[in-house]
């Protein structure tokens, strides 16, 4: 008589066992169901193996772009650690000068540098403008380092620290374009390398901060950054605005 077996799923550690034992060939079909459960269980080893393996290869895939990403993301908060600590020392030398009303050192253009940072468009709202590049640059230069080895004070968090680095990179891109316009419009024919590479400096660390987010990721910001650009522009245009007549004798 024809007997009927009820097969169940194999363990993966007995399926490689048993291809390890023998090598697998198919049973000839017998009456009794031996043979065709025989050719049913090596099939069965046969999906489990590539199962296994494609779950393997899945994981590897998974965890190497993620570690791609997380050193890329590593890499940008160095540079900007970098270019964020060039800032701040050029700042401070400048905010020494301003304090102290000395004469600031000038490669090219001569006494250009002296007459700008001695201008009133040297100072907002009444702070100089040094001093507040260097705090700027100082806060770019320490959140860019604690994003980088990961280790956060006052409780917050990566995301936290990113969308505030992403911020004040944007606050001085925008400055640093309304100041280049100043350069053009009031002072034209002088020079200022100072001027210049904190300029260089801020749009450096924007379109670093910008690739770190990616474009998918930065197209949900995009409103936030028109308004933070727009209130800064407005702000400093203030801050000129009652300079204007002095300026035109």
């Amino acid at each position: 008589m024809a007997s009927f077996v009820r097969l169940s799923p194999s363990p993966p550690s007995l399926c490689r066992s048993a291809s390890r034992l023998s090598p697998p060939r198919i049973a000839p079909f017998k009456k009794s169901g031996v043979g065709v459960r025989g050719v049913l269980l090596r099939i069965q080893c046969l999906q489990q193996d590539q199962k296994g393996a494609d779950d393997v290869n899945a994981e590897t895939s998974s965890s190497s772009s993620s570690s791609s990403a997380s050193s890329s993301s590593v890499s940008a908060y160095r540079w900007s650690a970098g270019l964020g600590g060039l800032g701040l020392i050029e700042t401070a030398y400048l905010s020494y000068l301003k304090l102290t009303q000395s004469d600031a050192f000038c490669p090219i253009g001569g006494q250009t540098c002296g007459d700008i940072l001695n201008s009133d468009y040297a100072v907002v709202y009444g702070i100089p403008l040094p001093l507040i590049g260097m705090l700027a640059y100082g806060t770019v230069a320490i959140l860019s380092l604690q994003l980088a080895v990961n280790i956060f004070p006052f409780k917050i968090n990566e995301n936290d620290g990113r969308f505030v680095l992403l911020g004040c990179t944007t606050a001085m891109a925008s400055a640093s374009a309304y100041f280049l316009y100043i350069l053009s419009a009031k002072f034209t024919g002088v020079s200022c390398p100072y001027c210049l590479l904190s300029a260089f400096l801020s749009f450096s660390l924007f379109f670093t901060i910008i690739k770190d987010f990616g474009f998918q990721e930065i197209q949900k910001e995009v409103v936030l950054q028109l308004l933070l650009a727009v209130l800064v522009v407005f702000a400093l245009n203030t801050s000129y605005s009652s300079l204007e007549p002095a300026n035109k004798r």
